[in-house]
């Protein structure tokens, strides 16, 4: 009680201070629970604690069921259930919301163990997969990246970086933003409105963790030559003096010969494939990290900004939607020049997939993980975790043969999973599922017939029954239904993130989705003539 009395009255600015008093006066069950209190980021991980620490812990999850973990942001009272915590276990590798991390790790005792599964689970036999995003667009993917971790300055996981944009010269406007999931724009830099230097560019600025990327649509107004300078800077604490990175301007040909950029004969074109404005919190560089191919992550290298040119080719004209948070681009029906966002939905993440637990044999290795933390943080315990995680791991082992049991049944041919997030790569590498389409629908720039038409030739060319849809992610669905109606297959239910009041645990979260992929994949399809 006292303990957690003294971390309340010491929560982090951002929560006024009528709400911290009454947050810290309101009932709670650690005020009086003498059981290990555990918080955990999502539910999938507040079950395998509970599996693990029995009678011993009491569990809550910031993310509610039902909720995204990628775009949840904690309230009250998940900022006091951190306080009250004696241990934490979040996934990481960028699956959570910055806030979340950054409620957690402000607001845990610093006596509280704080514990990354996914990359604590790796000394435990854990296998990761890279995040290689296969981008098929016909104009380069441009976003943003922070490569570093940042140790030399003190940084860690809740640390902010910043790329400001400061400067434009052009023949029109240059605006970033970044389409949410359900079709809202968020601008980052917008040069129509000018540039503040007395808030520190902050209204012209993106903001990722470290070790991080963030996709980005750039949109021109007029066809000339740009060039855009950002200053990138790195804000270990809140309440610390930015680290500066310098400053570094980019060069883009909008709509004319990219040659034709006056005293940068010789300069390389990045016209196709992968690229990000990156800041090296490591080496203290701002740069462009690019593969010019197309082969993903794993395969960019460093390019100079002074000696590379950004081609926006005339192929990259669009339409400016009709809907109002579009505005800020120009009228709608005018056309603008953009590089569109390769992955549509706010989807900021790191080199590693980080949805370990599709596959069952990376969860016991989460149980492993917890059940040695537990028995730090409760000695007396220890013969009880291991009993429990001993009793559970022996019912993940049968889960793991029923899951590959239940989808070997399946037809080879017909093991394609399309789906409307990308969460499924562990699952389809464990268990032999092709990965064979992923669609995050934006409403407000329907209709996409490029993706529509990569989705329906996908679903005819391999004769796929079924799609699959994630309960909690439903309301994004909308082109992929459309399409799986106009093609006249059945909708599927998947679970990836969250359960609800069907699937209450891992276990039945991991049965159920091998029976939905059975049931659903087993039969060809009956396509209407």
């Amino acid at each position: 009680m006292t303990r957690a009395w003294s971390a309340c009255q010491g929560l982090i600015a951002g929560v006024t201070a009528a709400l911290v008093v009454a947050g810290c006066g309101a009932e709670v069950l650690s005020t009086h629970d003498e059981r290990v209190q555990v918080i955990t980021t999502t539910g999938i991980l507040a079950d395998l604690a509970r599996n693990v620490g029995g009678d011993r812990v009491n569990v809550e999850s910031l993310v509610p069921d039902g909720a995204d973990p990628h775009t949840y942001e904690p309230s009250l009272r998940d900022i006091r259930n951190v306080v009250y915590a004696d241990l934490a276990f979040s996934n990481y590798m960028l699956l959570e919301e910055q806030s979340i991390i950054k409620a957690l790790d402000a607001n845990l005792a610093g006596d509280a163990p704080n514990v990354s599964l996914a990359e604590g689970a790796v000394k435990y036999a854990a296998e990761v997969i890279p995040l290689v995003e296969n981008i098929s667009l016909d104009t380069i993917w441009l976003g943003m990246r922070v490569r570093g971790t940042g140790q030399e300055y003190g940084a860690t996981r809740a640390s902010e970086v910043y790329l400001a944009g400061i400067d434009v010269e052009g023949p029109g406007d240059l605006m970033t933003y970044l389409t949410e999931a359900f079709g809202n724009p968020t601008v980052y830099v917008d040069s129509s409105d000018g540039f503040d230097p007395s808030n520190g560019y902050r209204d012209d600025t993106a903001i990722l963790p470290p070790d991080a990327h963030t996709h980005m649509s750039w949109a021109f107004t007029e066809p000339g030559i740009y060039q855009l300078t950002m200053r990138a800077s790195l804000a270990v604490t809140p309440e610390s003096r930015p680290v500066s990175f310098g400053e570094q301007t980019f060069t883009f040909a909008v709509g004319v010969d990219p040659h034709s950029v006056p005293d940068m004969e010789g300069a390389t074109i990045l016209s196709s494939g992968h690229a990000d404005v990156t800041v090296d919190i490591d080496e203290g560089e701002l740069y462009l990290f690019a593969d010019p191919h197309g082969g993903g992550d794993v395969n960019q290298e460093v390019y100079d900004p002074a000696e590379t040119v950004i081609e926006v080719p005339n192929r990259a004209l669009h339409d400016i939607p009709a809907e109002s948070e579009f505005r800020f681009l120009g009228r709608p029906g005018e056309q603008v020049f953009q590089l569109p966002q390769a992955v549509l939905g706010k989807h900021v993440h790191g080199e590693i997939d980080p949805h370990l637990w599709q596959n069952v044999r990376n969860v016991i290795s989460y149980v492993q993980l917890m059940r040695d933390t537990l028995i730090d943080v409760d000695p007396q315990g220890a013969r009880e975790y291991r009993a429990n995680a001993n009793e559970y791991i022996e019912e993940l082992e049968e889960l793991d043969d029923y899951v590959r049991d239940t989808i070997a049944e399946i037809p080879e041919a017909r093991r394609h999973l399309i789906t409307t997030h990308d969460a499924f790569g562990y699952l389809g590498a464990a268990y032999e599922v092709q990965i064979s389409g992923v669609v995050t629908p934006n409403p407000s720039t329907e209709p996409s017939l490029a993706d529509r038409r990569r989705l329906t030739e996908t679903i005819r060319n391999l004769e796929i029954p079924a799609v699959f849809l994630e309960p909690n992610l439903v309301a994004r669905a909308s082109t992929l239904t459309e399409v799986a109606d106009a093609e006249s297959v059945a909708v599927c239910t998947l679970y990836g993130d969250s359960f609800d009041d069907v699937v209450t645990n891992y276990v039945e979260m991991m049965r159920f989705n091998a029976e939905s992929l059975n049931q659903c994949l087993s039969e060809p399809a009956e396509r209407d003539e």
